[in-house]
Parts: C-alpha cells; structure tokens; sequence
C-alpha cells in the first residue's frame, strides 16, 4: 500500500516552500544491517501474506450474510476506521516504547482474533457484526504495527542500504498483501473460511517468532531537549511537524486522496466482483493479485525508474495509476481490463512508498519518528475508510460505477498541484546537507501524565 510522505520542521523558506532538512538518526552497525533487512522483509512477507488472505476472507464472509454494497464496504471500513481514531495516540507510544514489543503485542490481538472468528465459522455462527468487531481489533493491531514497523528500519540499517531494505519491504508488503495473499486466500476461501483463518494465524504466529532474530536497539532514541509531557501535547508536537512545510504537506493531502481512492476501491470491489462481473473465488483472488503484481515489478524496478525518471516523475507515476485503477471498472467488466488497471495502481503505489520512506528516514529524528509517521499516516490510511464510506453511499445512491467514476476524477485533479509544488528543486533541496533543529517543547504542567 502507500507509504507516507515525510516533513522536517525548519525555519528555512525558499521560494515560499519551507524545505526540510536532514535529521540525524542512529543506525544498526553495517555488519548487522543485511541481517536485519533479511529479518525484516521475512517478518513482512509473513504477516502481510496473511493480511492478504485476511483481506479475502472477510470480505467474502459478508457477501454471504448480506447483499447490501453499504454492510460489504462496511467490513473494509472497520479494517481502516481505527488509522483515523487512534492513530496518534499510538504515535506517542511507539515513541515511548520498546517497538519490538508492540509488534509482538499486535500480532497476538491478531492470533486472538483469528482464532476467535475460526471458533464462530466452525460453529457457523458468523455474523455482520462479529465481521464489524473483528475488523476493528484488526484493524487497531495494525496500525501498532505498522507504525512500530515503520521506526525499525532507521535504528536498524545503515543509512547506505536504507533505499534498498525499503525497496525489499515495500515489495515484500505489496508482494505478499495484494499478489500472494488474496491469490491463496482464493484458493483457501474455496477450501472453506475455517481452512484460511487457520492458516491466517499460523502466519502470524510465525512472523512473531522471526522477530527474535533482530540485532540492535528497539527502544527509540533518548531525547532528554524534550521531557515527556501530556500526550495531546506530544500528538501535537507530530501533527506540527508534519503540517508546517508546504511541499511535504502538499505530499500528505496528495496521498490522501490516493489512499481514499484505494479504499473505495478494496471496499466494493467484492460486490462488483460477484455482482457485475461474475468471477469466481479464484478469479477474485486474481484480480486482487494484480495488485501485487504491479507493486512487485515496481520494487524491482524502482531504482532504475528513479534513475530514468527522478524521484518526481516516478511518484508522479502513482497518480496515473491510481486513476486507471478506479477508472477501470467504470469503463470495462472485463477481468483483464479491471486487473490491468489494478496492476498499474499496484506499481504506482510501490513507487511512492519507496521514495517517500526513504526520504522520510533521512529528515525525521529518531525520537520524533513514531509520532511524526501516526500524524502522516493519519492523512493516508486514515482516508481509506472515509474513502470506503464514501464509495459505499455513493453506490447506493448512484450506482456503482458513477461512485469510481467520482474517485477518478478525484485523483486527476490533484496532478496540477503536485506538479507545481512537487517539482526538482524542491526535491533536491529536501535531500540537501543539513542537521534538522529538534521540534521546540511546549512545557507541560506538573501534574500531566500519560
């Protein structure tokens, strides 16, 4: 999926954009860092094989209970709402607190959850509102995760070979969430849900245990400038770091809309999968495997396109594919049409997150990046549900292909700004030499605590 765009405060202003500078960070010894790396792309090659079939097999539950387009979305919905209830909160703990442990931690919410719904499909005692509740416990580990994963690859990598452990990250997500996942997630679908929520949680299980072959520090940076203060302030602190640059900002509202465009699109395309194109469960496995597809050739091919293109171009490269991939059911039902379009938003994405991951781990410090990567993430993931919603009303009011229609031309109109404010110089100037100054503390009152 897509990565978030990084920011640095400073007081620096070219041009009227405000360009961040190079925050330092603390890295793993070079001898630890291939072994992290490998660590690492193993991890996430795992849990997001089983978040692939999870993907799958959620969905597919609620068609069977219901044929409300509103209550399917709603499953992707409560995978996603929690990015935008919790996220910032999670910042300040990941901030606080051992990472290692908190991915342990969510990936056990996990293996209860999966195992709670694999007792209900036995029992055959599913309904729309277990999905709902099961949904939002997954969707709250997640984000631990995902931000806790986030701050690894900075303490973790030398900076050398940071383009190249996010690459083979990124495509491992990509690879394994949207390409390997929903594929056998079809295939265990048709063996029964009870068969592919077993194997979901033997994944998890199996990437909680690789993360004890990880070397280094888990813990985030001491940061003695700044003493820990009430947690809204610390939120604060986040969300002013990220906001008060113009290009990154600019970045962050961009991937807003591509993001609520990807979860308008993995919200309904179960229902016009069954209902308007009439594939099977390994056909609806396929078609979300396009997306991985495309995400996997874009991490093996992100260096080269970088250095044909620039890093501008190339995350230009997403808006177009984005917008052919909503854009392709309105036009098509045709399977290789939706999954051509689907493979180009998969490519697209995987280029945008390896650029703006890499970039954000050489501005953001240490001590800032957990809270800093929640208050990013907030404007990507946490568009998705209200993408879903969104997709969900528009679908029931106008139809299915007018609301992915409304997507499209969502995406198109975010290209002249980008292009204006997103341009070389910009780019080159926020990878230029510096030392990014430390966010100034606001002063917390005695009696605050967290």
């Amino acid at each position: 999926m897509h990565g978030v765009v990084a920011e640095q405060q400073s007081a620096a202003v070219t041009g009227g954009v405000g360009l961040p500078t190079r925050a330092t960070s603390t890295a793993a010894p070079p001898d630890h860092s291939n072994r992290n790396t490998a660590v690492l792309v193993g991890f996430t090659a795992l849990t997001n094989l089983a978040d692939g079939v999870t993907k799958v097999v959620l969905p597919l539950m609620a068609t069977r209970l219901t044929d409300s387009p509103a209550q399917v979305a709603g499953v992707a919905l409560t995978l996603t709402l929690p990015w935008l209830l919790v996220a910032l909160h999670v910042g300040v703990l990941v901030d606080r607190f051992d990472r290692r442990l908190l991915l342990w931690i969510a990936d056990g919410a996990r293996m209860l959850v999966v195992t709670a719904l694999l007792v209900l499909a036995l029992r055959d005692a599913v309904t729309v509102p277990a999905l709902y509740a099961a949904g939002l416990v997954l969707g709250v580990a997640e984000v631990v995760a995902l931000t806790s994963a986030a701050t690894l690859v900075p303490s973790l990598v030398a900076p050398a070979g940071r383009e190249r452990a996010n690459a083979w990250v990124a495509g491992a997500e990509t690879a394994c969430n949207e390409f390997c996942g929903p594929f056998v997630g079809g295939l265990l679908v048709a063996a029964g849900a009870s068969v592919a929520l077993g194997w979901t949680g033997a994944g998890y299980l199996i990437g909680t245990l690789i993360l004890l072959l990880l070397v280094g520090r888990f813990r985030p940076a001491s940061d003695d400038a700044h003493p820990a203060g009430p947690v809204n302030q610390r939120i604060a602190e986040g969300v002013r770091f990220l906001w008060q640059q113009r290009l990154l900002r600019l970045m962050a509202l961009a991937l807003t809309v591509l993001s609520a465009c990807w979860g308008a699109w993995l919200a309904l395309m179960p229902l016009v999968a069954t209902s308007l194109m009439h594939l099977d469960t390994r056909e609806y496995g396929l078609l979300l495997s396009a997306l991985g597809a495309g995400g996997l050739v874009g991490a093996l091919t992100v260096t080269s396109v970088n250095r044909l293109l620039g890093r501008r171009w190339s995350m230009f490269a997403d808006l177009i594919g984005t917008a052919a991939m909503v854009a392709a059911p309105v036009f098509s039902t045709s399977l290789w049409v939706v999954a051509g379009g689907a493979f180009l938003g998969g490519m697209g994405g995987i280029l945008w997150t390896v650029n703006s991951r890499t970039i954000s781990q050489r501005l953001v410090p240490d001590a800032m990046l957990g809270r800093y990567s929640a208050a990013a993430r907030l404007f990507s993931w946490g568009a998705m549900p209200l993408g879903a919603g969104l997709v969900g009303v528009l679908a029931e009011g106008f139809g299915i292909r007018t609301a992915f229609a409304v997507f499209a031309l969502a995406t198109l109109a975010i290209i002249v700004p980008f292009l204006r404010t997103v341009t070389p110089r910009t780019l080159a100037d926020a990878a230029g030499p510096g030392t990014a100054p430390s966010p100034a503390p606001a002063q917390a009152p005695a009696h605050a605590h967290d």
